[in-house]
Parts: C-alpha cells; structure tokens; sequence
C-alpha cells in the first residue's frame, strides 16, 4: 500500500513538471529564422554564402608563379576569372570570350564579345566560373551559369572599328537561382575608385584562354598568365603606338621586350594590379593589332571611368566606390 501511494506521489509530481516545461516551450524555428529557441537569443538575418564578398574581394587563396609568352597557371590565382561560352545551333559549347567577377551576381567584361549587341540571344549563353582548361570540367572547383540580363554599353559602336566604351555586364544565375559561392576557386576581384589610375611602370597582371601565339590555330587549353606593364597615355597615343586610335576612355600596357601580350581569345578578361596584397580591376582586354607586335602593345577598357555606369546597371554602389582601395 505504501508503495503504491509513493508511486501516484511521484506520477504526480512528473506531471506537473511536464505541464510546467510545455507551458514554457517556444515553437520550433527554422534555422533561417530570425530568432533562435532556447537560450540561444536574437539570430542575424539569414545571408546566404556568397554574398557578401566586399571584403575579400581580389584575395587569392594561392599564387604560382590568351597570353602570349605567359605561363599556365591555376584557377585559384586568378579566382576572379570567368569564361564565356555560347552554344551553337549544333548544340556545340563554343569559347566566347573571358569576364571578371565583380559580385556573386555580375560578371564583366568587353561589349565587342557580342557582335549582335543587344539583339544577342542570351540563352545560349553560358558563364563558367572556377574553371582551370576551356575544354576540361572540374566539379569540384567550377561553377555553372545562365545569362539573366545582357548590358552593353550604349556608346560602343564598333561599325567602323572604333573600341570606345569596349564594355558590358553579365548577370548570371544559377540552375538553382543562386549567385556564385565563394571558394578557393571562385571569388570577386575589386573595383578601384572612380578615375583611379596607377603611374606608368606599374607592374600589373593579365589571364586568360587566348591564343598562345600569334597565327595559333586554337586557343590555349589551359588558363595563362602574364605580366606587363603599364605604359603612359602619352606613349600610346603617340605616333609611334596608336596615335588618336586610343581614346580617354583605354590605356595600354606591354612588355619591354615585346614578348608577352594579350591575343585572340583573351577578349574580355582582366588586368588587374596589385595594391596592398589586395588585386584590383584596372582593365578589361579589348583590342590590339596582332599580338606581341613592336610599338603595337595590348589595349584595355579604363574600368575606372565606368565606376558609376557599373552602379547604375547594377546597384553596386558600395563596390564601385573602391573602398577596398588603400587611401592614404
């Protein structure tokens, strides 16, 4: 008898405890919610990966040191590197033209990549990111796109062959609607200030799949790189170089020796100059006569001229004030 009665004291006792937990209980959230249960307190708002890449924008996880004299080099030293694929009547995945990746969501590069302009059927088109050789997949480092939006700059007009405002933004989205992630393989490049310019001399990076020669039948396989320097606007537009060929809106840059430039196929791809152990995008590869040619050097899209028709196209307001930028 008396164990029955400790028995029903302690049912008791049980019951009332768990009324007293239930009573207490939050609902179960999701872990995308706003808030955590429990004792874990306010959540941050949700961001996915990815996204928010301001701050390691132009970082490269690793550094080996169409590129004519340049090595070959791995995607993860140039993480920012894009390449452009269209696909053809023949279903037939073809090179197009390289880009940068400013944002998880834009990729940027030249506007003569798209001969139709604005009438271009972006559906055929493709955007691979984290890819180290153009005919070669690599899941573990690449990532896949579709083209959402087309933007080619209103004042390029290459009828009668001129490259002024050689440039153009890509949205890109992926199968799953999402931007680029971050990884070893993949990762955003920084936009300078406004109308930044480094002085003549400097030292400064191109990649790319293009031609490793000039006359090559194909592109190079694998991602190349190279180095060449900055030449003075003065130079360029001498005589000798361009002459009034080269506008405000380009510069160049060369080798001493004329041994290594940008070729067919570079088209679109960065040069982009180190600051602080931080790379910035200073040029897109627009054109050049031949490839390796004496006074003839590589001829770029000034990025920093077109900082506020990036923000205006994009919204990218925070990245193209270049506040990764070293200020002295």
């Amino acid at each position: 008898m008396k164990l029955l009665l400790i028995v029903a004291v302690f049912l008791a006792i049980v019951s009332c405890f768990e009324a007293d937990v239930l009573k207490w209980r939050r609902p179960r959230r999701s872990l995308n919610s706003g808030i955590f249960s429990g004792l874990m307190g306010p959540r941050p708002p949700y961001h996915p990966r990815g996204t928010d890449t301001v701050s390691t924008c132009g970082e490269r996880p690793r550094k080996q040191v169409k590129i004519v004299g340049g090595k070959v080099t791995t995607i993860e030293s140039h993480p920012w590197v894009a390449s452009i694929f269209w696909r053809s009547r023949f279903s037939e995945s073809i090179f197009q033209c390289g880009g940068s990746l400013i944002s998880p969501c834009w990729v940027l590069t030249a506007a003569h990549c798209f001969p139709d302009g604005p009438q271009t059927k972006i559906h055929r088109l493709s955007v691979f990111l984290g890819k180290n050789a153009i005919n070669e997949t690599d899941h573990n480092r690449e990532q896949r796109f579709r083209v959402e939006e087309l933007i080619i700059h209103d004042g390029f007009d290459n009828t009668e062959g001129s490259y002024n405002n050689d440039i153009a933004l890509l949205k890109i989205i992926g199968s799953g609607g999402q931007c680029a992630e971050e990884t070893t393989s993949v990762r955003t490049v920084c936009l300078p200030p406004a109308h930044k310019m480094l002085p003549a001399g400097i030292p400064c990076e191109v990649a790319g799949y293009g031609k490793e020669w000039e006359g090559s039948w194909h592109n190079s396989q694998y991602l190349r790189e190279a180095k060449v320097n900055l030449l003075s606007q003065k130079v360029c537009t001498s005589k000798t170089y361009y002459g009034k060929m080269v506008t405000d809106n380009m510069f160049c840059a060369g080798s001493p020796g004329w041994n290594i430039d940008t070729c067919k196929g570079d088209s679109g791809g960065p040069l982009v100059c180190e600051v602080n152990n931080r790379l910035f995008l200073f040029g897109i590869v627009s054109w050049g006569e031949g490839c390796s040619r004496e006074f003839r050097p590589g001829v770029y899209t000034r990025v920093t001229n077109y900082n506020r028709w990036i923000a205006e196209k994009t919204g990218l307001t925070s990245i193209t004030l270049g506040s990764m930028f070293p200020h002295k």
